[in-house]
């Protein structure tokens, strides 16, 4: 995608969002750090659902070790891997009383050091609590990033390196958003609904579903990896 296209692509989308924000609930920093890490496969909804209650008892991570892990099971028992989440929701908690005083460290580094967090979650609390330029590469902006042309990579970090360097200001902040919500709601996975996309004529992808209802072209098979490295890419 040429420059001036990427420039009108952010454009149309900040004017028909001007305001992007995460579908995550969440009342404070701490809260949005334990809502991402709970979101890890699964859906917005569906954290949402679990962490309203939650969220209404536990506001620190103090609140949270007070809750203990198997009061905090019970809240978050619908969310997928729940068992495994809680452990290293109680775990980061621990960390940021005695090594934080209780906060969340604006770092993006610090905080890959917490337990169950990694890049992705990261990036998200500095974007969404900090106001940093972090591009948090889920499944949505994966997928868009390589279906429009806009940064394609094999791996997240990669689509991640790529909107680093293509996202011209003033679209830095939010691009994460307008790509997330573009990806969850008009460049869907099974079939992409061009027929209402605002950057549809700025999109490169060939397999384009135009009309409502028409079944989206069938692309060639793309043969199996053979070397370990690549086999290992295409499951990133």
């Amino acid at each position: 995608m040429k420059k001036a296209d990427i420039f009108e692509f952010f454009r149309r989308l900040a004017e028909a969002n001007p305001a992007p924000e995460t579908e995550l609930e969440y009342g404070n920093v701490y809260q949005l750090l334990v809502a991402v890490t709970l979101s890890a496969q699964a859906t917005d909804v569906g954290v949402n659902k679990a962490t309203r209650k939650l969220f209404a008892l536990v506001k620190t991570p103090q609140d949270m070790l007070d809750l203990g892990e198997e009061g905090l099971k019970e809240h978050i028992k619908t969310i997928g891997l729940f068992n495994s989440k809680a452990r290293n929701v109680m775990a980061m908690a621990e960390i940021l009383v005695e090594k934080y005083g209780g906060e969340v460290p604006a770092d993006r580094d610090l905080l890959t050091e917490l337990p169950g967090v990694g890049r992705k979650t990261a990036n998200v609390v500095m974007n969404c609590a900090f106001g940093a330029e972090t591009f948090a590469v889920d499944t949505h902006i994966f997928r868009v990033g390589n279906r429009t042309g806009l940064a394609k990579g094999k791996t997240p970090l990669a689509v991640e390196k790529g909107l680093e360097k293509k996202v011209p200001q003033p679209f830095r902040v939010g691009a994460h958003h307008w790509l997330i919500l573009h990806g969850r709601y008009v460049c869907k996975a099974r079939t992409p609904e061009c027929w209402h996309c605002g950057v549809v004529d700025l999109c490169a992808f060939k397999g384009k579903v135009l009309e409502k209802g028409a079944k989206p072209p069938q692309a060639k098979k793309a043969k199996a990896p053979t070397s370990r490295k690549a086999r290992k890419e295409s499951k990133a």
